[in-house]
């Protein structure tokens, strides 16, 4: 994996965050803040989730883990997240900026909240990161569908498309 393939992934990752906000601020405050048996609640708590973890690996990737856990509450409207998923997104940009290809094969050292010790290569963990977003944007469009507000493809290749000019 190099940098540049990196950057395109996280390009694509708040590609498909803006989108979902985009859509999801057609729901009513009821419904975007309405809980769901979908693990992290319904979609302003699934949405907070994916921003939590995206600041919280970017903390832990930059030396300082344990940031405080965001909340709900913390985004009370779709465009609070949408604020906050602006500033977060200037500060992993900046981060990402800074990373060259030889950095992403370097070994990051961390603890689990449980105290184990995990040791994992850096470009996996930005990895995860989008990988995690995805999984949770999809059960967010699952629930954006159910209120009657589709937010269509949000696949990768769609992103290529769309980057392109092509769609």
């Amino acid at each position: 994996m190099d940098i540049q393939a990196v950057r395109d992934l996280f390009d694509y990752n708040y590609w498909a965050n803006r989108h979902l906000l985009t859509v999801a601020a057609q729901l009513t405050p009821d419904q975007f803040t309405a809980p769901s048996a979908h693990s992290w609640g319904g979609v302003q708590g699934t949405l907070v989730h994916i921003l939590d973890t995206e600041m919280g690996w970017r903390e832990l990737l930059c030396g300082r883990p344990g940031a405080p856990e965001l909340k709900p509450a913390d985004f009370p409207t779709v465009d609070a997240l949408q604020e906050g998923w602006q500033a977060d997104e200037q500060i992993m940009r900046a981060y990402l900026d800074g990373l060259s290809d030889a950095d992403l094969q370097g070994i990051i050292r961390y603890h689990t909240d449980t105290g184990a010790l995990r040791e994992r290569v850096l470009w996996h963990c930005l990895f995860h990161v989008v990988n995690h977003g995805m999984q949770h944007r999809s059960e967010v469009a699952s629930m954006l569908t159910g209120y009657g507000h589709s937010p269509g493809d949000i696949d990768f290749t769609v992103f290529l498309n769309q980057r392109a000019g092509l769609e």
